[in-house]
């Protein structure tokens, strides 16, 4: 009888340990990636991985993967709400071949990109895709070298919010940032950032759907652009652009809107010197600000 009461004592312990103790397979909310790592590895600080597809398995919904050091850590799919931060130094990479280096298609998902440097180097189609989200925060980002877009926002449907705050557009052949959705509603805010030596700076191209999208462009620049500075068209009622504080200096046309959208500029803007001798086409109008 001792023997029995001491075998389902010691087998009581043993079911409350496996009862309380973590799955092996639980995700973290925080993990890690070094130029260093493996993705064999749990992703921890002590034991990073290597690329972000590696790390991003290994992450729960709404939590953040973090660069340990410099390095190249993979083109990328994001499927849910997630935080990819390549240090204040700017030290993550994304270099991208014949593809796009960051899809996003999280769903109802909010999606942070911050402190990456993400390099087409000449080949790849488009620095950031964005197709499904609540919304996508692209922070203190160089974004460059891309044969298509730098930032290419083209949702069907839900509200988005896309944020582009200081962070660096440049050198991409078919244009900077495009806002094409096909439905829902497209709410955009470019702030702090430079969108220069694209194919065009920013456009709003609200054609090819039923959705609405209004963008602002508040202290920045699309300079130097072989196309627009920025641009818009689509419904009027759906379809507005909004400029302040900003530069559109030295492109074929500061500004480009086709009827009926609308675009408003507060007049505290440098829209000047474009190539084709037209500063803006179309009617902008005009608010001063209070």
């Amino acid at each position: 009888m001792t023997n029995s009461i001491r075998f389902l004592a010691l087998l009581g312990t043993i079911l409350a340990f496996f009862l309380q103790a973590p799955s092996a397979s639980a995700q973290a909310t925080r993990t890690w990636v070094s130029g260093v790592g493996d993705d064999v590895n749990p992703c921890s600080r002590t034991a990073p991985c290597k690329t972000f597809p590696g790390a991003i398995s290994k992450t729960a919904t709404g939590g953040e993967i973090d660069v340990l050091d410099p390095g190249g850590f993979g083109t990328v799919t994001i499927t849910k709400a997630i935080t990819l931060d390549g240090g204040g130094g700017i030290v993550g990479s994304l270099l991208a071949a014949g593809t796009n280096a960051v899809n996003v298609a999280a769903g109802t998902g909010f999606v942070i990109l911050r402190n990456l440097r993400i390099n087409g180097v000449g080949q790849g189609i488009s620095g950031v895709s964005y197709t499904s989200g609540s919304g996508l925060l692209v922070e203190n980002c160089d974004i460059f070298d891309f044969t298509s877009f730098g930032i290419n926002i083209v949702p069907s449907a839900g509200n988005n919010n896309i944020i582009v705050q200081n962070s660096s557009i440049n050198n991409n052949t078919a244009g900077g940032i495009q806002f094409k959705p096909s439905g829902g509603n497209t709410f955009g805010t470019v702030t702090g950032s430079f969108a220069n030596s694209n194919g065009f700076g920013v456009n709003i191209d609200n054609t090819v759907g039923s959705g609405s999208v209004s963008v602002t462009v508040d202290h920045s620049s699309a300079n130097q652009n072989v196309g627009n500075g920025a641009s818009v068209s689509g419904p009027a009622t759906t379809t507005n652009l909004l400029v302040s504080n900003s530069s559109l200096l030295y492109n074929s046309v500061g500004i480009t809107v086709t009827s009926p959208a609308s675009a408003t500029s507060f007049q505290n803007n440098l829209i000047a010197q474009s190539t084709s001798g037209s500063n803006t086409v179309g009617t902008v109008g005009t608010n001063t600000l209070k």
